[in-house]
């Protein structure tokens, strides 16, 4: 009987997932980013940087447009128009070194920014408005395993909360930016789709958003912190914004010590780093800044870089 017991156990505390032992596994943290590489041919590629903000490193080297706006553990996900027509997106994966390059759907996208629950085997993307009106849930292969219509004429920018269970993105009543009335909020419903909620609701008395400008940007969620970030024009310029999951709670996030402007932000995994892009009065040169969340401080990264526009960080993991 003790013989039976000791290989039951055996068999139990020996089959841990791989999920299970790659969480184990030390790790370090880069942080990928979209570099204008080629202004006169709009020639984007993805960057990453060590925290410090040395070793940085072109992962794509692609001719035309890869934007990164999203990664989950040591996957980086990135759009490119790489095998179709110019700003044609498709939605790929790699490595942080630009390692492992893999197409996951052949479906053409929005300029929209994407998310995984479950592990990393769902993603959530806004297919193109010539596809759909709608959020399609993909497989980690490409194939549809639900598409999610909310009853809005805009939506972008889906994001799943950090248990997988909601979805926070943002969305209009008008299907297009120059609409008169166009004004796009923060949306939150259950990962079925249902219970469409507005959260943001941007001051009617503030006038000075242009049309193109975002009411609220694309939205994240704090990992350990009951909060979604976004960005937001308000009082003339770009700044980050807080608001509880409930909506009872809305705040600036950060106290701007210059003259600068955010919108496009991550956190790291643990919530103890905030990363995003700033510019001083929304002009060129605009750089990447890291925030310790707990010291408040600072330091940006990208001042000895050449080129001019360095966006959208996100953190992904480096497994030693």
């Amino acid at each position: 009987m003790k013989t039976y017991c000791i290989i039951f156990l055996l068999i139990i505390f020996g089959c841990k997932s791989e999920t299970q032992k790659k969480a184990e596994k030390p790790y370090t943290l880069k942080i990928a980013y979209n570099v204008l590489y080629d202004g006169d041919n709009d020639d984007y590629e993805v960057f990453s940087m060590d925290l410090d903000g040395k070793n940085k490193k072109n992962l794509t080297n692609f001719k035309g447009v890869e934007w990164t706006y999203y990664a989950h553990d040591d996957d980086l996900y990135f759009i490119t128009d790489k095998d179709t027509a110019h700003r044609n997106y498709q939605l790929y994966k790699m490595k942080a070194d630009g390692s492992s390059k893999t197409k996951i759907s052949d479906i053409r996208l929005n300029d929209s920014w994407h998310s995984t629950r479950n592990n990393g085997s769902e993603i959530i993307v806004r297919p193109h408005n010539s596809i759909d009106t709608a959020f399609y849930v993909l497989s980690n292969t490409g194939k549809i395993l639900n598409k999610i219509k909310p009853d809005l004429k805009y939506l972008s920018d889906p994001t799943y909360s950090p248990d997988g269970t909601q979805i926070v993105f943002r969305g209009a009543h008008k299907p297009f930016k120059k609409d008169q009335g166009y004004i796009d909020e923060l949306y939150l419903i259950n990962a079925d789709g249902s219970h469409l909620k507005q959260l943001t609701h941007y001051p009617k008395a503030d006038t000075t958003a242009n049309w193109y400008s975002y009411h609220a940007g694309p939205p994240k969620w704090h990992p350990t912190e009951k909060f979604i970030s976004y960005g937001s024009f308000q009082n003339g310029k770009y700044s980050l914004y807080a608001i509880t999951t409930d909506g009872k709670k809305q705040w600036k996030l950060l106290l701007e010590t210059k003259t600068s402007s955010s919108i496009w932000h991550d956190w790291s995994p643990d919530g103890k780093w905030l990363v995003y892009g700033f510019s001083n009065d929304d002009k060129p040169p605009y750089h990447i800044e890291l925030m310790n969340w707990e010291t408040k401080e600072t330091k940006v990264l990208t001042e000895d870089s050449e080129y001019q526009y360095h966006q959208a960080p996100v953190f992904v993991k480096v497994y030693e």
